[in-house]
């Protein structure tokens, strides 16, 4: 991208993150998703680019939604000559995590020029995360036990200090009992694969790796982000029926079987990745309602120019009133 979005950014997720935190806790998974699309939506329309969406929530129905394939920013209002850019949105990650008031929900949004980012289907994907360290160590078609070895050394430390991450799913089941045989130890999530590939790749989290089966989408939006971080994801589709294979070849991907790495995913030479808590997390708070204002947590990341920020914003809703901000 010719000049930096990323505050412009930050305030789509921030905005997608507030709405439905007003959700939280009700129960209504659907009603926080919409409430997070319907702000995320308005507040693309407002950036001054040439966007379309390349991940999103699939094709237009009467739900509303970020479909892929749908324009955004002020080219979608007529604005003529604004950098092209392809947007890559999660508007909630954890969406019953928002629903049932539960950690690690956040609103996510990668930014690419124009073919930066990997059209994916919306299919299951095998996925490997690790951080800087052990990046080159590891590989999607070696036994876990191997991996997980790999991962110890790169890392200075025993197998059995390592904790992996896994999405809490029966067709995981295989591998949990693989990685508890080679003595590691595991955090079983029930959503938020996304969240979890990032605090694999930041020092400090407590997470050594992500390993297992999940969404596609969300599978190129981590791949932004480990562009940003240093990180790595190795990925494969599951092309498991012959519609799946007709949904890749309609994306342009014919070979089913490719090990795809963050460069593949996210290629662009200038990546951008936004993320607000929604709710309260390893690396960021959640949203947190006062009486004259809102308060949000973020992170901002870009590879160019390479850095990485921590932002807490105070969103004032009556300027005459007494803030009484309190750290």
């Amino acid at each position: 991208m010719a000049f930096d979005l990323s505050l412009e950014l930050l305030r789509v997720v921030e905005q997608a993150a507030i709405a439905c935190a007003h959700t939280m806790g009700q129960g209504d998974r659907h009603g926080s998703d919409r409430a997070a699309v319907e702000a995320m939506r308005a507040t693309l329309d407002s950036v001054p680019i040439d966007g379309t969406i390349v991940i999103g929530e699939g094709e237009r129905d009467e739900a509303p939604m970020l479909f892929i394939g749908e324009k955004v920013g002020q080219g979608a209002t007529g604005v003529k000559g604004l950098p092209e850019v392809d947007i890559a949105v999660d508007p909630l990650e954890g969406t019953n995590l928002c629903a049932l008031g539960e950690y690690n929900a956040i609103a996510v949004l990668a930014a690419a020029s124009k073919s930066g980012l990997l059209h994916a289907p919306d299919l299951y994907m095998e996925k490997l995360v690790v951080g800087p360290r052990a990046k080159h160590a590891v590989s999607l078609d070696r036994p876990v036990k191997d991996n997980l070895k790999s991962i110890a050394k790169a890392l200075d430390r025993d197998v059995d200090d390592l904790v992996i991450m896994v999405l809490d799913r029966p067709r995981h089941e295989k591998l949990i009992a693989d990685i508890r045989a080679a003595g590691a130890r595991i955090r079983l999530i029930g959503d938020g694969d996304l969240s979890a590939g990032i605090a694999a790749a930041v020092d400090g989290s407590g997470v050594h790796a992500v390993m297992g089966t999940g969404g596609a989408p969300e599978g190129v939006l981590t791949a932004a982000a480990m562009r940003c971080l240093g990180g790595e994801i190795y990925a494969r589709l599951v092309v498991a029926k012959p519609e799946d294979e007709e949904r890749c070849l309609k994306m342009g991907i014919t070979d089913f079987r490719r090990i795809y790495a963050a460069g593949d995913l996210a290629s662009g030479e200038a990546i951008t990745f936004v993320a607000t808590g929604v709710t309260d997390g390893a690396l960021m708070k959640g949203v947190r309602f006062f009486g004259h204002g809102t308060r949000t947590s973020s992170i901002v990341m870009q590879n160019e120019p390479h850095q990485i920020r921590f932002i807490d914003t105070i969103h004032v809703t009556d300027r005459g009133s007494d803030l009484r901000i309190r750290f």
